[in-house]
């Protein structure tokens, strides 16, 4: 067959597949959904996830008044990621392997790269939790915030991870190494190593690269916390346009109306003065104020943040079963509070389950004149490998492909952690 592989060259892709998948960090510690193709491609590659049900209770025996409708939300998760590495070699380039297995190794190490920045950036851009430390990390106080704060709202205490820039997570792994009541294993491997481990219920990993939030710089603005303000959220699981059309909503956003907009950016963090954040199967609050994010900036004032208000101050089943906040004392010009004071590195951490990988598949015809070679890992996801030799030049053109979507489902159980 024209432009077969070598048996070299498929020892080769075998390789690239294994670190491939080594590589995969933070993409391995969050949850994977598996669509069917040919309905992803007939759907635009979206499809909507359902999000967990939140039940309410009531006292006594006669229940006749509480037989309600439950209101299902759910988010668009789209197959929106297509990442390749092309490359080139000539006849005279190809005399020496090793160069070949280089290139296919940059490629790896590129892509592998790409899945786990799609993860870091749905975390750190998205995920509403915000812990801002007045300080440089230190350790186990710091991780232990994190935990307060998702123990406070009721997210699960299991499959929790926490992913820091080099400096913070050296910056435990100091701490661990000069502690004199560490235990001795955990002091030596953090002195040697610059290991952290396990904190405070998470599971800690290094990045060589993290996202970076600009300090804010929208000054003191107000948002009305009035029942009747217009900043009140009602969840919905449907709406109907003027044409009568049904459509799914998307309620992991709200805009909402500020008293000025200016210099105000996407990624901004902030809390919103007596709002308080509640547990969300008792709803009860937490006496601590709830963190939201910008993500975007809209005309006349508004913005679209994360989450929405769900104060419960309306009253209506919706409201009541997702409530996420308090407002203590509603006021016309509630005070913002910025929380990214200075340029800092958001390090997400966030429950397995909040963030989903959608791997997706090439249907690359294999006699066509290329040659292919597919591979999946442990996930799911797919690496393609293509080949093909141009009689004209003498040169061979390859490709390394992966497609792949990314959603953050619950960006209530996902956030960072500022130092």
């Amino acid at each position: 067959m024209a432009n077969e592989f070598s048996k070299e060259e498929r020892v080769a892709f075998e390789d690239i597949l294994e670190g491939f998948q080594d590589a995969l960090v933070l993409s391995r510690n969050v949850a994977v959904y598996n669509t069917d193709q040919s309905m992803m491609e007939r759907a635009g590659n979206v499809i909507w996830r359902p999000e967990p049900y939140i039940a309410q209770s009531f006292d006594g025996t006669d229940q006749t008044l509480n037989f309600k409708d439950s209101t299902q939300l759910s988010v668009p998760a789209t197959i929106g990621f297509s990442k390749s590495v092309p490359w080139v070699m000539t006849a005279t380039e190809m005399r020496d392997a090793l160069q070949e297995n280089r290139l296919g190794e940059a490629a790896r190490q590129k892509l592998a790269s790409d899945i786990n920045r799609s993860v870091m950036d749905v975390a750190a851009l998205q995920g509403s939790l915000v812990v801002a430390i007045a300080a440089a990390a230190t350790g186990f106080t710091d991780v232990a915030a994190i935990e307060a704060v998702m123990n406070e709202q009721g997210i699960p205490d299991y499959d929790r991870y926490l992913a820091l820039s080099t400096r913070d997570y050296n910056g435990m792994a100091a701490n661990l190494a000069n502690r004199a009541d560490s235990p001795i294993g955990k002091s030596l491997t953090a002195y040697e190593r610059a290991y952290v481990g396990r904190i405070a219920s998470f599971d800690t990993f290094k990045l060589d690269y993290s996202v970076r939030l600009l300090a804010a710089a929208g000054g003191a603005i107000t948002i009305s916390t009035l029942a009747g303000g217009g900043n009140v959220y009602v969840p919905q699981a449907t709406n109907v346009a003027a044409t009568g059309e049904r459509a799914n909503v998307d309620n992991r956003f709200q805009t909402v109306t500020f008293s000025a907009n200016a210099n105000v950016v996407a990624g901004d963090c902030f809390t919103i003065a007596t709002v308080e954040s509640v547990h969300h199967i008792t709803k009860q609050p937490t006496g601590v104020l709830k963190t939201f994010r910008i993500i975007s900036v809209g005309a006349a004032n508004t913005a679209v943040i994360c989450p929405p208000i769900i104060s419960g101050q309306g009253g209506t089943d919706p409201e009541l079963q997702y409530q996420n906040c308090f407002v203590r004392t509603p006021a016309a010009n509630s005070a913002i509070v910025w929380l990214n004071t200075a340029i800092r590195a958001a390090n997400p951490f966030w429950h397995k389950e909040s963030i989903e990988i959608l791997p997706g598949r090439y249907a690359v015809p294999s006699d066509s004149g290329a040659s292919v070679m597919r591979a999946t890992t442990d996930q799911g996801i797919e690496l393609v490998m293509q080949k093909q030799y141009d009689i004209n030049t003498m040169r061979t053109k390859y490709r390394l492909d992966t497609l792949y979507g990314v959603v953050n489902k619950q960006p209530e159980m996902n956030g960072i952690i500022l130092f």
